[in-house]
């Protein structure tokens, strides 16, 4: 696209980005007594449009809109897929999952895919893995014979779960935009990071995390993998020294803050996007906000819905884009 076709698309994210939640308005959120007065609030914010007062239904009106704004810039939407590999791979753990249990269940898919649930399905049970993307059909066979071979279901997700990485990594080296470049780099790396620590608190092999882990620019998954080897007090050392001391004193927390600091440090990268009037970056930039944003209320939602204080949910608010 030509500097002029984005400046028309970045004007438009702007007027948007006015109407996203800002700390204050979560702030608001959170003042709401119950779950029903929240289901109100998010309401008179125009949230779900004509979607019945119930959260699921809002909140995947919100998501469907995203999609809807994205059509509308009439720009390449190749450009997000770095961001949406998660779902598309998604579909295929559990195409392979149902296909080789013999479960099947027509509520486990994600919508707006290059391949829909149905031709996922149709796929695995047909084994025709050329039908798929280049980059899901080596998992695609693999994580299917490991499947049924050995009944491992973990072992598949790993399968699945590094393409997914590898194709974010790969998305990341190709574009042209540095947003999409940190983003994937740093999804990756943060992702690492989450194996490390489940590996750590569960003495899982270093073979096992080196068949996890995706090699990256900004952590060493070979020096990582060792550090959770010798237990979460080594792992957690390991960060600190390693440009990862946010993290580690997240980890320290609770695990809910680390997942806090994950989805912070996602939206610190995207920030100076605000100040970018001519690229996708923008662009970008306000789809990964967007997603926080459902994903902020999303939580608060649920904590009111389980009885959690006001205190302990803010405990888990992310950091907001505007």
């Amino acid at each position: 696209m030509s500097k002029t076709q984005y400046t028309y698309a970045v004007a438009r994210i702007r007027a948007l980005e006015v109407s996203l939640f800002s700390a204050s308005v979560i702030e608001q959120l959170l003042a709401c007594r119950d779950y029903d007065s929240c289901l109100r609030f998010l309401q008179e914010k125009g949230w779900g449009g004509d979607a019945a007062p119930d959260a699921d239904r809002i909140l995947a009106r919100e998501e469907q809109k995203i999609w809807e704004t994205v059509r509308e810039m009439h720009v390449d939407l190749s450009v997000f897929n770095v961001l949406y590999y998660p779902n598309w791979f998604h579909n295929l753990k559990a195409a392979v999952k149902a296909v080789c249990t013999g479960r099947e269940n027509g509520n486990i898919f994600y919508k707006e895919t290059p391949v829909s649930g149905d031709e996922m399905m149709r796929i695995i049970k047909e084994r025709d893995y050329r039908a798929l993307p280049v980059n899901m059909q080596k998992a695609a066979e693999e994580a299917v014979e490991t499947l049924l071979h050995s009944g491992d279901g973990q072992l598949c997700d790993i399968i699945i779960d590094r393409a997914c990485m590898e194709a974010i990594r790969e998305a990341g080296h190709l574009a042209e935009d540095s947003v999409i470049k940190d983003y994937a780099e740093e999804t990756v790396a943060i992702t690492n990071i989450k194996i490390g620590i489940r590996a750590a608190r569960t003495a899982k092999s270093l073979e096992f995390m080196k068949r996890a882990m995706t090699p990256c620019e900004r952590i060493n998954v070979d020096r990582l993998a060792q550090a959770a080897l010798s237990g979460e007090d080594t792992f957690i050392e390991y960060l600190s020294g390693n440009g990862y001391s946010e993290a580690a004193e997240a980890l320290k927390a609770s695990l809910s803050a680390f997942e806090r600091w994950c989805d912070n440090r996602i939206i610190e990268i995207i920030k100076p996007q605000k100040m970018n009037p001519f690229s996708v970056g923008p662009l970008v930039a306000y789809v990964i906000a967007r997603e926080n944003e459902i994903k902020t209320v999303r939580i608060i939602l649920t904590c009111r819905q389980n009885g959690l204080s006001t205190e302990a949910i803010r405990e888990r608010i992310r950091e907001m884009y505007v």
